[in-house]
């Protein structure tokens, strides 16, 4: 079996130990892409993910304007759909929050984030396969935690309790990815990635 196939029985997994946690407010609204946004990050993983890598990169979790809407970490619009490539039709979660809808690859608001994380390797690699030829991309944790009023909530301000069992399947995603890519480096991007990674 290829490691972009051994990388998605993985999320998969991740998937099912994520899909019935519940949260206490002010948490009102979990969205997961890696359910409604299944085909973008499908090929995501499929094209990029298919060989060991040099570098691997770990963010903490989807941005309402990027991964979110795309389904690809760090996924600003403009750069997955022109520089990778990448674009597919993306589904809804259930609920949405009426603040924070999700339109896929229509989304016209930019993830900051997103636009200059991958605005620097488009620039230095003008073609995404030359850069993704060692490095690879993903997030610690697929989920989008969000308030009633739209505001998004990191995971680092969850009660731990309820982060348990979330950091026990992320570990265990993360762990697979690494011996799966076999990194010489890997990377957090921010401080809670990077505890995140000296952990797993």
């Amino acid at each position: 079996m290829s490691i972009s196939s051994q990388i998605l029985e993985a999320t998969d997994e991740l998937v099912r130990q994520l899909q019935d946690l519940s949260f206490s407010e002010p948490v009102s609204h979990v969205y997961n892409p890696l359910e409604y946004a299944r085909a973008s990050h499908e090929i995501f993983v499929n094209r990029f993910a298919d060989s060991p890598k040099r570098v691997l990169m770990m963010g903490m979790n989807p941005g309402p304007w990027g991964m979110a809407q795309t389904g690809v970490p760090f996924g600003e619009v403009s750069a997955v759909r022109d520089w990778m490539g990448i674009s597919a039709d993306i589904g809804k979660p259930s609920p949405e929050h009426p603040k924070r809808p999700i339109v896929g690859f229509d989304c016209e608001k930019s993830e900051v984030s997103g636009r200059r994380f991958w605005g620097l390797f488009a620039e230095k690699y003008p073609n995404a396969e030359d850069f993704f030829a060692e490095h690879y991309v993903l997030n610690y944790c697929p989920l989008v935690w969000m308030e009633e009023g739209g505001r998004n909530r990191t995971p680092d301000k969850l009660p731990a309790a309820e982060m348990l069992p979330v950091s026990d399947a992320c570990d265990a995603y993360v762990s697979s990815n690494l011996s799966l890519l076999q990194p010489e480096f890997a990377i957090g991007v921010g401080a809670f990635a990077e505890s995140c990674l000296k952990r797993v």
